[in-house]
C-alpha cells in the first residue's frame, strides 16, 4: 500500500499532530493514508509541502505535465519559497492552522516507480528542490485557497535546501544541521552520533 496518489478536494480538512511516526496516526491530515510508517508520517513528517513553480520547472525538465499532488505532497503551495524556508520558521495557514517546516523530502524507491523516469532519485536530489515536511504547531482546517504567511522565523537556522544538501550531498558539513533550532530530535541525534 502507498499514500503517494494524492487527489485535491473540494472542503476543508482538519490538520492535527499525529504523534510518534509508528504507533501515532500517521498523518497530520485527518483521513490520508501512510504506506510506509517506517520512514513516513510523524509529527516531523505530519503534513509534505511541494511549491507549483517547482513543479513548473519540473514540468519543462521532464517535457510533461505535472498536477498538484503528483509528488505525494498534502499541499500545493502557490507563491511560497518551500525549499527556500528555514527549519523551525513558523507558518500560519488561514486563519488557525500553524506549521513549521523540518526538512526536505529524502526521494524513496515508491517515488522513484511513480514518477518512472531514469535515476529519478538521484535527479531529484541534484536538483534540490525537494518540498518540506511539516511539523504540527498549532492544529486546524486547511482548504484550498487558503493563504500562507510566515509568522515566525527562528533566529539561528538553516533553510530546507541547505540542509537537505548537506545532508545528502556534502557530509563534510553535518555540524551546520545543528544550527536548526527545529531540526527533528532523531536526525540531530543522527547527526550528533555521526560528528561525534
Amino acid at each position: 500500500m502507498t499514500g503517494i496518489d494524492k487527489r485535491p478536494v473540494d472542503h476543508p480538512v482538519l490538520v492535527r499532530a499525529p504523534g510518534p511516526k509508528t504507533t501515532g496516526l500517521h498523518s497530520g491530515l485527518v483521513g490520508d493514508p501512510i504506506g510506509n510508517i517506517r520512514h513516513h508520517g510523524g509529527d516531523d513528517q505530519a503534513i509534505y509541502a511541494y511549491a507549483r513553480e517547482d513543479y513548473d520547472w519540473w514540468e519543462k525538465e521532464l517535457g510533461r505535465n505535472l498536477a498538484g499532488g503528483a509528488f505525494g505532497e498534502n499541499l500545493t503551495t502557490l507563491g511560497v519559497d518551500v525549499t527556500g524556508a528555514m527549519i523551525g520558521e513558523v507558518w500560519r495557514i488561514g486563519d488557525v492552522l500553524e506549521l513549521q517546516p523540518t526538512f526536505g523530502r529524502v526521494p524513496c524507491a515508491t517515488f522513484q516507480a511513480r514518477m518512472a523516469e531514469p535515476q529519478w532519485s538521484k535527479r531529484f536530489t541534484r536538483a534540490n528542490r525537494t518540498g518540506a515536511y511539516l511539523r504540527v504547531v498549532t492544529p486546524g482546517p486547511v482548504r484550498a485557497d487558503d493563504s500562507i504567511e510566515v509568522v515566525h522565523r527562528p533566529v539561528k537556522s538553516v533553510s530546507i535546501a541547505e540542509a537537505f544538501h548537506i545532508y545528502m550531498l556534502d557530509k563534510s558539513r553535518l555540524a551546520r544541521l545543528l544550527d536548526a533550532e527545529g531540526l527533528p530530535a532523531d536526525l540531530r541525534a543522527e547527526v550528533e552520533k555521526k560528528i561525534s
